[in-house]
């Protein structure tokens, strides 16, 4: 079990490193942070500028952490909470299946997120500091945590909004 949960963490955070760092520098061909900005602002998500900054560092540092098993259950939050974020702004509504836009891989990726933060296996960083295990608790900080990360960053994108 250690060499699949190993293996997982490494691809899943290696995976969010790219994909965070594509928002941030424009890295693999992505948008950077300016056009990271503007797709905030047209999924209603305010101030624009400070979302895709975070939205760029919670995937690239998320995943680093992900990646090491460093805290994983705080890492595998940090990316639930993108995922959640993508689906509650830009997938859900599209249904469940990828080939429409849906949220079938961001739902992919949350599970994935969640089942690494309840033993990142080894070697990892939590190994080293004495944990090679969070079990369900970790499992369950990373959904939860995850999950109102998105409801609060969300709702503050909402009350920032600017007046229509």
């Amino acid at each position: 079990m250690s060499l699949a949960s190993t293996l997982l963490r490494v691809t899943i955070g290696g995976l969010f490193v790219g994909h965070g760092l594509q928002k941030l520098t424009g890295a693999f061909d992505g948008p950077g942070l300016e056009g990271t900005e503007q797709m905030m602002a047209g999924t209603g998500m305010h101030p624009a500028a400070r979302n895709a900054r975070l939205v760029a560092i919670s995937e690239t540092a998320g995943g680093a952490a992900l990646a090491l098993g460093a805290a994983t259950p705080l890492a595998a939050a940090s990316v639930v909470a993108t995922m959640v974020t993508a689906v509650r702004k830009v997938h859900g509504s599209k249904g469940p299946w990828n080939t429409s836009g849906g949220f079938e891989y961001n739902a992919v990726l949350i599970a994935a997120a969640a089942a690494v933060a309840a033993g990142p296996g080894g070697p990892s960083v939590d190994q080293a500091f004495g944990r090679k295990t969070w079990g369900t608790p970790g499992a369950l900080f990373a959904l939860v945590a995850g999950t109102i990360g998105s409801f609060v960053v969300v709702e503050l994108g909402r009350r920032a909004a600017p007046d229509a």
